[in-house]
């Protein structure tokens, strides 16, 4: 979601509040959806982002997991959920940090979070007063759940929109690419975060990119690439092995522009590395993008070869949007499975959770999904992000809180169960044999 989110979604929907008067909001147990997406627990947190009388300081944003909990970004911070039940998840602890866009990773005891825009010098983060001018990365101890503590931070020259976590085991510290989605800023931020002191983190330097990184797709193991999507498309990076480049210092390796698009978004890879996806966000979150009258390039997944760029396919939302739901192609991941099957999930604002298999890139077909009825009165909502994780989806709504669904489709039943998961980081591959 763009960096002008705040300021332009007034204007667009003000008009529909008034005519609608407040009224209760479906849940995801009843909204529309395909048999074999089945809808389990949930934790109800309303937010709006135009209604004042139910406020918009818990907007919730994306989401990263370790263990059995799960750790869901918000404008005011982060939650912690206990997700061993898929049926009764539970609230741990939460964290306060009064920064809008709040993207998340997690590592160990360590969780990053986003702060997006400049600080006005009268908000504070985990209990401390956030200097005026500020943005950036703040990091959090989050050894006692119930209380996570802040330790440190680190000022960046555009803030940050987005971060990608990626494991130095071998230096013993957590490197961050830090996306900051400012125009005039193209470059990844690169900042270490040293496992044993977390409050000494530092940016180390700015790899440039040429244009801005939005989502940046890490998948390490024997592919080692990084790719950037922002702008008219996507920069891909070689992280190390016999392309070059390193996990400090990124080589480029070649750059997919994609006719049309002007504001590209995420970024996620296929478990082997073949298959590069890539999304875009026309009208930055906020328009609804996705009905009949648009065209079909504004909500479609693009397929490249990771290796060349060249393009191997794509995937349009058959679906098509109201007028009053705003929607782009949003947050995704794709399923690790050890068959060689491809198949992803996304969410993408009100056209709810969907999962799509493309393992043949030219003829992906959707096998699943969950779209909700438009939001009334009209808001701006929907699923910031859907990833799959440990044989259940978690959607993170931006105005509802937490979902989750299980997909019983045979398509999956070979998937691999992770210890945890940063949805942008894939730190193995999977070489799979396709049946």
């Amino acid at each position: 979601m763009s960096k002008f989110f705040r300021v332009s979604l007034l204007a667009l929907f003000a008009v529909g509040i008034m005519a609608f008067p407040v009224a209760a909001r479906a849940g995801h147990t009843t909204d529309p959806r395909t048999p074999n997406l089945v809808p389990r627990g949930h934790i109800v947190e309303p937010a709006s982002l135009l209604n004042p009388a139910i406020g918009n300081t818990d907007v919730h944003t994306d989401i990263a997991f370790w263990g059995k909990f799960a750790i869901q970004g918000n404008w005011d911070g982060f939650n912690i959920r206990n997700i061993q039940d898929p049926d009764n998840p539970t609230q741990v602890g939460r964290a306060f940090c009064n920064g809008d866009q709040g993207d998340v990773v997690v590592y160990k005891d360590i969780v990053v979070r986003s702060w997006n825009s400049n600080a006005p010098g009268t908000t504070t983060c985990g209990g401390e007063l956030v200097p005026a001018g500020f943005e950036g990365l703040h990091i959090f101890d989050i050894s006692d759940m119930t209380s996570p503590e802040l330790v440190g931070s680190v000022d960046l020259p555009c803030g940050s929109h987005t971060a990608t976590g990626i494991p130095d085991k071998k230096n013993k510290r957590l490197l961050i690419y830090n996306g900051n989605s400012g125009t005039a800023c193209p470059w990844i931020d690169i900042v270490e975060i040293p496992l044993k002191d977390p409050g000494d983190a530092s940016l180390i330097r700015n790899e440039p990119s040429d244009h801005t990184c939005h989502d940046i797709g890490v998948i390490l193991g024997s592919a080692m690439k990084a790719a950037c999507a922002g702008g008219e498309g996507v920069r891909v990076f070689s992280l190390g092995g016999p392309n070059g480049g390193s996990l400090e210092d990124p080589e480029l390796l070649y750059h997919v522009t994609e006719p049309g698009v002007t504001i590209g978004h995420s970024a996620a890879w296929t478990w082997d590395g073949e298959v590069l996806i890539f999304g875009h966000e026309p009208g930055g979150g906020v328009a609804p993008e996705c009905q009949a009258t648009d065209p079909p390039l504004n909500y479609t997944y693009f397929f490249y070869d990771g290796d060349t760029g060249a393009k191997v396919g794509s995937w349009t939302l058959p679906r098509p949007q109201a007028a009053t739901e705003n929607c782009t192609l949003h947050n995704l991941n794709t399923v690790p499975l050890k068959d060689g099957r491809y198949v992803l999930v996304h969410g993408s604002y009100q056209s709810g959770t969907s999962v799509v298999d493309f393992t043949d890139p030219a003829n992906a077909v959707e096998l699943a999904w969950s779209d909700p009825p438009p939001i009334v009165p009209p808001d701006l909502g929907g699923a910031w992000s859907s990833y799959w994780y440990n044989d259940y989806i978690y959607e993170t709504n931006i105005t509802e809180g937490l979902n989750i669904f299980e997909f019983t489709g045979p398509q999956v039943r070979r998937a691999f169960n992770l210890r945890y998961l940063n949805p942008q980081t894939q730190e193995f591959t999977i070489k799979a044999k396709r049946k």
